[in-house]
């Protein structure tokens, strides 16, 4: 084992609570590994012979294999923070396969475990994770999965899981692992911490604020170290990993004279700062409350700093971090809502409405055919069109206003857009920033290229100061210009499109985009599911893209490689069983004169027949069509994907976007507003 050499300075570093004192979902591992056991079908989380850790190494795993812990069952009624003190190491040299680390939550209404956060980097000491959990009624087990990576020493390791209600940036500096807050070391001027009947300081440093005493901790910053000024010291929070808004509170005194700046940053994953507070009156030489407005809709660190501009700086001390859901001092501003900015326009506009100049964009529901594909959401439903017969002319502009959004927030812009007819393509499709306040239009987005007649997903990450709203603008150049403009599916999402912070797909849902996640095939050949991007090789058969971005990958049948009636049999990883009702929701495309069938089979584990949920037979629509099928099973499972080939090559069949959910086809369509008339393909099924 690689641990012993530190143990020593890690049990003086962490005091943490006896297994008797934790509440469920935790452990200390002291002698035992409490509530949680080793899962029989993987290897065993192996307890160190003097207890303190459990441990997984290259001793006695190879390469790849995995050790799973889970818990009994937890149930976090009130907000509560997750606490995970772990170990990565590795051989020198950075392996290609490095260890990784992964803590999921497991519902029991759900086939599948939901991954909350994962670790691969290697560390030298003991690291703290702290995960937020929002409050919920529904019971949930913890399960922790370790997977050794490539090396001779690679080895993980887990000294502490703790779960305790409140919010992961509070902390009253009590507990020596400071509620997982750092130090961003500067050789210059740094955070301590203070009380405890600490003197190593030259300053008269004051009594924590928690206890009022001296066995109280806080953390402070000291000018008496400080060599070279205007440099800054920062205390940093773990990063929050749950949406939050409401007020911080926390108590600071000062002892300086007019030479230390305090303030309060938060920085996003991206490395963008924003001051969120700032000293002014130091106030009292006692403890001062403050009162923040605090918005965390994305991960997001808060920043306490302090920088001395001289040699009478005193000193700066912090305690007592607190967070209320409520706003400060009851303010009541009006939260933003993702839905109310969203349309996918299958009832009407949502909250998007058009220029009074004219009705620009139409609201239609086509029949998909060789020139023109039905709507992105489904297939058969509602899309938005500009330049239509009625209103193409000489210059024509149409304008599309969305909601309004709140300024000083970072928002993720996607919607799906379709070209037709246009000679140039360039600018027949542009998005504006609308800065209500100034009546400024800023040009954030615009068509160049695209393939014609293809939905194409954009994505645009905006931030501006002022409240503003998004505009979708359609133009027609000249009457011998002038082709058509679809429009579909437009969401808006707090936060960064490409935040690197952002977990990988959960296992209930598979785009193909990076790979072909967890299905396996039964035989890989010519004659199996292909993974592919843009056109299929044989005409008139076959998507011109893919459904989830238009440019990005699916799975496909490539006809011209089978015989008639031959099969290729696509599985899902196996699911566990559970009561109530699931639903699996995918979009398939079966275009070509020759196409077979595409078949969802349902197979037990342990069971040889396959029970048929949904099949379709011979060519359906030239554009995606989204198919949601309701069933329940109690037993462990896979969900089979079988395309027949049929009478000639041009009998392509591909799928795209799969995704398992717990609950019933309608409360999903329910909490998405889809409402695109999916009867014909709903099958309620039980096994």
């Amino acid at each position: 084992m690689l641990f012993g050499g530190v143990l020593l300075a890690v049990q003086a570093a962490l005091q943490l609570a006896g297994a008797l004192d934790l509440p469920a979902g935790s452990c200390a591992f002291e002698e035992n590994t409490c509530d949680f056991d080793s899962v029989f079908e993987f290897l065993p989380w192996i307890l160190n012979e003097e207890g303190h850790y459990i441990y997984v190494d290259t001793s006695f795993a190879k390469q790849g294999e995995k050790a799973v812990l889970l818990s009994s069952d937890v149930q976090t009624e009130e907000w509560s923070c997750l606490r995970l003190v772990y170990q990565i190491t590795t051989s020198s040299g950075s392996p290609s396969e490095p260890s990784r680390l992964n803590l999921y939550v497991r519902f029991d209404d759900e086939s599948f475990d939901r991954l909350l956060w994962s670790a691969k980097e290697p560390s030298d000491s003991w690291l703290i994770a702290s995960l937020d959990l929002q409050n919920s009624s529904k019971k949930f087990k913890i399960l922790i999965e370790g997977v050794v990576g490539h090396g001779n020493t690679a080895s993980i390791a887990l000294f502490e899981i703790k779960i305790t209600t409140g919010y992961c940036i509070e902390c009253d500096f009590e507990e020596n692992h400071l509620c997982g807050f750092v130090n961003r070391w500067n050789p210059n001027v740094n955070w301590f911490v203070g009380g405890g009947n600490m003197r190593n300081s030259h300053s008269i440093l004051p009594q924590d604020h928690t206890f009022r005493s001296e066995l109280g901790h806080y953390m402070y910053v000291d000018s008496v170290y400080v060599t070279h000024y205007q440099e800054v010291a920062q205390l940093i929070s773990p990063v929050t990993t749950a949406p939050m808004s409401g007020c911080l509170l926390f108590y600071y005194q000062l002892q300086q004279g007019n030479d230390s700046i305090f303030s309060v940053y938060t920085r996003d994953v991206a490395g963008l700062y924003e001051e969120i507070w700032k000293m002014g009156n130091p106030g009292n030489a006692d403890w001062n409350l403050a009162e923040v407005e605090f918005s965390a809709p994305y991960p997001m660190e808060v920043i306490f700093e302090v920088a001395f501009n001289g040699p009478k700086g005193g000193y700066v001390a912090l305690d007592d971090i607190s967070f209320s859901p409520v706003p400060c001092q009851n303010q009541t501003e009006r939260p933003f809502s993702a839905v109310e900015a969203s349309c996918n326009f299958e009832e009407d506009l949502c909250n998007f409405y058009q220029d009074k100049e004219g009705p620009g964009w139409t609201r239609v529901k086509v029949k998909p055919n060789m020139h023109r594909a039905g709507d992105h959401t489904s297939g058969l439903g509602y899309f938005l069109m500009a330049n239509t017969k009625f209103t193409s002319q000489p210059g024509y502009i149409g304008r599309l206003y969305g909601p309004s959004l709140p300024g000083n927030l970072q928002y993720c812009l996607r919607f799906y857009y379709a070209i037709y007819g246009f000679l140039k393509m360039s600018d027949t499709l542009a998005v504006y920033i609308f800065e209500e306040n100034h009546m400024v239009q800023d040009k954030i987005w615009s068509v160049l290229e695209s393939p014609r007649g293809v939905w194409m997903q954009a994505e645009i990450t905006f931030k501006k100061p002022m409240p503003t709203k998004v505009v979708f603008m359609s133009l027609c150049k000249s009457f011998w210009d002038c082709g058509l403009v679809a429009l579909d599916d437009i969401t808006i999402e707090l936060g960064s499109c490409w935040s690197p912070e952002k977990l990988p797909t959960p296992p209930g849902e598979c785009t193909f985009e990076q790979d072909e996640c967890a299905f396996t095939q039964e035989r890989r050949n010519r004659s199996s599911w292909h993974r592919r991007r843009g056109e299929t090789p044989t005409s008139y058969t076959g998507p011109k893209g893919d459904h989830t971005t238009g440019v990005g990958y699916y799975m496909y049948i490539e006809a011209s490689h089978m015989v008639y009636g031959q099969k290729a049999r696509l599985l899902s990883r196996p699911l566990r069983g559970v009561t109530g009702k699931h639903c699996l929701t995918f979009f398939y495309h079966m275009y070509g004169a020759g196409t077979g069938l595409l078949n969802v089979y349902l197979k037990k584990e342990g069971g040889s027949e396959e029970s048929l949920l949904w099949r379709r037979r011979g060519e359906q629509s030239i554009s995606w069509l989204r198919v949601l099928i309701e069933y329940t099973c109690e037993r462990r499972h896979q969900i089979i994907f079988e395309a027949i080939r049929g009478v000639s090559i041009r009998s392509d069949i591909a799928i795209d976007d799969v995704k398992f959910q717990a609950g019933s086809c309608a409360e999903m369509e329910d909490m998405t507003q889809h409402s695109s008339g999916y009867s014909e393909d709903l099958n309620e099924i039980e096994y």
